[in-house]
């Protein structure tokens, strides 16, 4: 790629496929260069360094997440919204493990950038519009929307590091975890004495 086609969003999307490949973790300036064919120095007329580009494929792929997200669960309500709500989660962890974890690590992003995002928001909108479909009301929504993502992340994040060795379905026991949640979520329990925040 000549350097005159150089872009943020360039960057960005170079480092997000690298992070893919490699892990987030793993990815450095240097590789992000060799990759678009450019010297390391002409990065950083684009980013300020590989802080901010992390903070950058974070919320790409928020945006990307969020996208699929509402795609999978529009016009449906309850069980399926539910489901195709975590199919999706799952689906985009799998497909994009690099730029997943940026959106679950804690990434210091340029403000600017990210009040002009609207994956990070629009994700928040969606699950709250999600568990509508349940009748829940504040505080239980804020803790139903923390055990979806503790569920939804923890179950995809032991997948990929190969913690499901039991020879059942990992398949099979995503199905009956969403069956579990949609269960508790149409059953959740009355709160505690003096539990009103």
């Amino acid at each position: 790629m000549a350097r005159a086609g150089l872009t943020a969003e360039r960057v960005t999307v170079a480092g997000a496929e690298l992070a893919d490949e490699v892990g987030l973790d793993r990815v450095t300036m240097s590789q992000v260069a060799r990759r678009l064919g450019v010297k390391d120095a002409s990065l950083y007329a684009h980013v300020r360094n590989l802080e901010d580009l992390r903070g950058r494929i974070a919320l790409l792929a928020a945006d990307e997440k969020t996208l699929r997200i509402a795609e999978a669960t529009a016009g449906r309500s309850g069980k399926d919204a539910l489901v195709a709500f975590a199919d999706a989660w799952r689906e985009y962890a799998h497909a994009h493990p690099g730029r997943y974890t940026a959106t679950q690590t804690r990434i210091r992003i340029d403000p600017e950038l990210a009040a002009q995002a609207p994956g990070p928001r629009r994700a928040v909108e969606l699950t709250y519009a999600m568990l509508r479909g349940y009748a829940l009301t504040e505080p239980d929504l804020t803790d139903a929307v923390r055990l979806l993502r503790s569920t939804f992340h923890g179950f995809v994040a032991l997948e990929a590091a190969g913690g499901f060795a039991h020879e059942r379905s990992p398949q099979r026991s995503w199905i009956r975890a969403l069956d579990a949640l949609h269960t508790l979520l149409e059953h959740w329990p009355p709160p505690r004495e003096g539990d009103s925040s």
